[in-house]
């Protein structure tokens, strides 16, 4: 399955750290970031979970949901956790997905749909695609999708500018530019015509060219 920006998220119920979810139900309205892992054990993802357990607080004061996944078992997302708390100072306070069956992990088209078998016996270069961010909207649409390699550790303080973003276009008819940090200018989008700029925009804004139209970050 092939996803793409604007999809409906697939749904599915898989067990994890924290028992059974049934996915479209744990969403429940909210932004959620969906990230995902090769094996447990493995070095970079280790450092991956320590460093948003130490956000947790950023994607809780964004009203974001966060949920890992890796191609273990539960019981072995435990003990790995005791890794994580000993070697990053915290341990996850999300749930992460035990994907046994390699379900999820097909469902969002991190596998190949003809994959065999289960995780048992399966290596982490195997599964080396399983290294996928998604966002989420509370619609359950997609707007977002990266896919990293194993050696490469994510940084989740641009996931966060991505969510502000996100969050801010969502709320507000404008775009944000190139390496925007919340409380800079903006872009105002351009479905929207000068004269209707006028009413939302009333402290004006700088026409840099007519598709082009730069403004303060609304409040």
């Amino acid at each position: 399955m092939t996803l793409k920006l604007g999809d409906i998220a697939p749904d599915f119920t898989q067990d994890t750290t924290e028992g059974p979810i049934h996915f479209h139900d744990w969403v429940d309205g909210k932004w959620v970031v969906l990230f995902s892992h090769p094996k447990d054990f493995t070095p970079v993802c280790t450092t991956e979970l320590g460093a948003v357990a130490r956000l947790k607080p950023e994607f809780d004061k964004r009203g974001v949901k966060v949920i890992g996944l890796s191609v273990d078992p539960a019981d072995n997302h435990a003990r790995w956790a005791a890794d994580i708390a000993e070697t990053q100072g915290v341990a996850p306070n999300f749930p992460l997905i035990a994907d046994t069956d390699l379900s999820v992990s097909k469902l969002y088209g991190m596998l190949p749909a003809d994959a065999a078998g289960t995780s048992d016996g399966r290596t982490a270069a195997a599964n080396a695609t399983v290294r996928n961010v998604f966002i989420i909207a509370p619609d359950k649409t997609i707007k977002l999708i990266l896919v990293y390699p194993m050696t490469t550790g994510r940084n989740f303080d641009e996931i966060l500018r991505v969510i502000d973003s996100m969050q801010l276009t969502a709320a507000h008819k404008v775009a944000t530019p190139a390496d925007w940090k919340p409380g800079e200018d903006v872009i105002i989008v351009t479905s929207v015509d000068n004269e209707a700029a006028k009413t939302l925009f009333p402290g004006g804004w700088d026409e840099q060219k007519p598709y082009l139209r730069v403004v303060r970050q609304p409040a």
